[in-house]
């Protein structure tokens, strides 16, 4: 659509202005001019004389140079008598060259109209990443317990998936897959909580008789068991020779594996369980959420420690899924149940919350790739599905469904293309989510486009 500014608009208006004529109806009985009155109407119309020269001048314009004398002599002679005394200029001359636009300027047809065709050198278009909307491989986990304020599944940094399965745990060598049962409470103890030490092979135990207990995977040996707690242990995590475990009697303890005395600090402002637990990539910061539907920053390098750097209640139901950023420091993504619904971003600098997405169903667990600026979420009722967002815009990139029962825990590969999924239905299923580009083959885009269903191989966890 053609756009007019000002000065047109004001161009026409007085041209409107200029050319009405005001008008009084003639009487019945005179309808001749007078003669000593120029006719007016409404439009131009020229003489002969005007449209003789016009249509001489134009076919002039356009005559072949390489005519015959006799024919240019004649044209001369024309022209002579035609123009007698009247002005030698070209019609429809124009005396300097049409100006481009400004750069600057908005012009909506400039891509359309502005190249002929795209050259050899134009950018091709970006072509978007295939997420298979089917699991790699699915294995299942019989006894994995059904309950939202435990975190039972994480994955080395050497590829081995540790998994709570009941009273035991159970380690799925993801190189060799491999099944290997690591250890077995006695007496009706569950295991409640696990994670890994990074970059080593000790595995942080939690477990319902509020023990948290060391064990060396190698060796498959119970290096040492850390009390402190009066209730079940169900989050863990990790910083450095740290591990803190936080609990259902609404405390955060500290334990330093490397000494006797293993509590190093307590931390209490939650009223109820704490069920989500993560320590910053720097070490600096230790986020935890509770049933209390308050998420709480602890500042390491504070020397009150013991009170949160920020206490935030935004959330209105249990806060469990936590996530720190791995691409821009200080930014937390985290997630509410049933009542909430949402996934919220934290600077954690200044405790203000940058973003809010109501995602329509409970979020259990988020986790960021480390590839791309994306995230995955796990969702309970009523799709029990895996989402994928871009960020910052939190654009859906691809919804994985399969699971039948509500998607409770997230762990992701050392190499960060896979994400693999625990759920309710007892099962855990393999997504191959965040694989780098430069590893996609042509053979892989054929057989996805061929139509044929990714292999699973089914197996028991034990």
């Amino acid at each position: 659509m053609s756009t007019m500014n000002h000065n047109d608009y004001e161009n026409e208006t007085a041209f409107t202005a200029s050319s009405s004529l005001s008008y009084s109806s003639p009487s019945k009985s005179s309808w001749r001019t007078p003669k000593s009155k120029t006719p007016k109407g409404d439009r131009f119309i020229p003489n002969c004389d005007d449209l003789d020269i016009s249509r001489f001048k134009l076919t002039k314009e356009n005559s072949n140079p390489n005519e015959s004398p006799s024919k240019l002599d004649y044209n001369n002679t024309i022209e002579n008598s035609l123009f007698e005394g009247k002005s030698q200029s070209k019609i429809l001359a124009f005396k300097s060259k049409v100006p481009m636009p400004k750069n600057s300027s908005n012009n909506s047809l400039h891509a359309l109209y502005g190249h002929s065709k795209l050259g050899e050198d134009a950018a091709p278009k970006k072509s978007h990443r295939h997420i298979p909307s089917q699991p790699e491989r699915v294995l299942d986990a019989p006894d994995m317990q059904d309950d939202y304020y435990l975190n039972l599944l994480d994955w080395s940094s050497s590829n081995i998936l540790s998994v709570a399965l009941g009273s035991g745990v159970y380690l799925w060598n993801a190189t060799t897959s491999e099944i290997t049962p690591l250890l077995n409470l006695e007496d009706g103890n569950k295991v409640t909580s696990v994670a890994w030490m990074k970059d080593s092979n000790y595995l942080a135990v939690g477990t319902d008789y509020s023990t948290v207990q060391l064990w060396n995977v190698d060796k498959k040996t119970r290096v040492r068991e850390m009390k402190g707690h009066e209730a079940r242990v169900g989050a863990l995590s990790w910083n450095s020779h740290i591990v803190s475990s936080g609990s259902k009697d609404t405390s955060i303890i500290n334990h330093d594996v490397r000494v006797h005395q293993n509590v190093v600090s307590t931390l209490r402002n939650h009223t109820s369980e704490v069920c989500g637990l993560k320590w910053s990539h720097d070490g600096l910061q230790l986020a935890s959420g509770g049933n209390d539907n308050r998420l709480n920053i602890w500042d390491a390098n504070n020397r009150d420690f013991n009170t949160p750097l920020f206490s935030l209640d935004r959330h209105v139901a249990a806060v469990k899924a936590l996530a720190w950023c791995p691409f821009q420091q200080n930014l937390l993504a985290s997630g509410g149940g049933t009542a909430d619904r949402t996934i919220r971003f934290w600077n954690t600098t200044t405790g203000q919350c940058m973003n809010t997405i109501d995602t329509k169903s409970q979020v259990c667990s988020i986790m960021w790739s480390t590839h791309y600026k994306e995230l995955v979420s796990s969702h309970g009722y009523s799709q029990n599905q895996l989402c994928v967002w871009k960020y910052p815009s939190m654009t859906k990139v691809a919804e994985l469904t399969g699971h039948t029962s509500r998607v409770l825990q997230l762990a992701q590969s050392p190499d960060g293309e896979t994400i693999v999924s625990a759920a309710g239905d007892e099962t855990l299923r393999f997504w191959k989510v965040f694989e780098k580009e430069n590893k996609a083959t042509g053979s892989t885009v054929k057989k996805l486009k061929g139509g044929q269903s990714i292999m699973r191989m089914n197996s028991m966890i034990r």
